[in-house]
């Protein structure tokens, strides 16, 4: 087992929240160390085309953008580190951190280990990932104007999304494995009231079984309709899977405050916002979030983990 040397910051994550921490920390001289974690590059480099990040208004891939923040962080002089933090200790200091090969110390932490969006484990799901298969209509669903898509779900995400991709796609058909939406009654509403343009096609107590394509994408989705042997075709161009995500925060669940397994942060009026339930550990990007999940967002709330962390540790000293 190798000890590194204690660390003023470390940031766990290498998504737009962890490197935008990363920048704004090296660039305050705290020689931050980020540790990316098995998902390098978060969520992103899973998406095809980003047309919505403000000033970039030339598509870019995922891989490409991440690999862009990666740059950055590395121009200011951010330690990168390849490891995955396994374990941790918030209830001492220095805060301690644990991987299978290093031990870590450190004055301030920013989690930014991010959230996975739950899928729906069909093997064809794999197969045609960032090829018609998203988890975000508000990253992907431009892509498919005038087109037909559906959306699988029943919660509240999956509702919005239908009601915001019914705007400008030429159908959306609304798959449910249930007879009744778990979602709040005003989304349910509002859906009953788009129904009557005919835009939006329900498929209730019906689950998919098999996503068809060609080497251009998703072409076709195989349902099927509970206790009926029967299976249905439907003909369209992109599936949304709406069913929810699991936030990576297993290693955190007894050592802060959480809810619904996001880390709660302190949201404050007059900074300190990112704090989590210790002081000087902070939280940033879908990790504290599971109503905004944009990239920007993201990258938004770790420029303030990174201030929030930067003041934290000029009072110390």
């Amino acid at each position: 087992m190798k000890f590194t040397n204690h660390n003023k910051i470390i940031i766990l994550g290498s998504g737009p929240a962890g490197y935008t921490a990363a920048i704004y920390a090296a660039r305050a001289n705290l020689n931050p160390i980020l540790i990316t974690g098995i998902n390098k590059g978060g969520q992103l480099i899973n998406t095809n085309e980003i047309e919505n990040w403000p000033g970039d208004f030339d598509k870019i891939t995922g891989i490409n953008f991440m690999d862009r923040m990666h740059k950055h962080a590395v121009k200011f002089k951010a330690k990168i580190i390849s490891d995955t933090i396994i374990s941790v200790d918030f209830h001492k200091k220095p805060f301690f951190l644990l991987s299978e090969n290093n031990q870590y110390t450190s004055d301030s932490v920013i989690i930014a280990t991010g959230a996975n969006p739950r899928y729906l484990g069909l093997k064809s799901e794999d197969e045609f990932k960032g090829r018609g298969v998203s988890t975000c209509a508000v990253c992907d669903g431009f892509f498919y104007k005038n087109k037909e898509v559906a959306v699988v779900g029943g919660g509240n995400t999956a509702i919005e999304e239908t009601l915001y991709l019914s705007n400008f796609v030429k159908k959306v058909y609304l798959i449910h494995r249930r007879e009744i939406f778990k979602a709040e009654k005003i989304l349910i509403d509002r859906l009953l009231k788009a129904l009557k343009t005919k835009k939006i096609i329900l498929y209730l107590n019906c689950t998919i079984k098999k996503i068809l394509g060609n080497q251009t994408g998703v072409t076709h989705l195989i349902i099927q309709k509970k206790d009926i042997q029967e299976k249905i075709k439907i003909s369209l161009s992109g599936l949304f899977v709406a069913i929810g995500h699991t936030p990576n925060t297993d290693i955190f669940i007894k050592q802060l405050e959480m809810q619904d397994g996001y880390i709660k942060i302190q949201r404050a009026m007059h900074g300190n916002y990112t704090q989590t339930s210790i002081p000087g550990i902070f939280a940033a990007g879908d990790v504290t979030d599971h109503v905004y999940r944009q990239a920007i967002t993201s990258s938004a709330s770790g420029c303030m983990a990174a201030l929030d962390s930067e003041r934290y540790l000029s009072n110390l000293s």
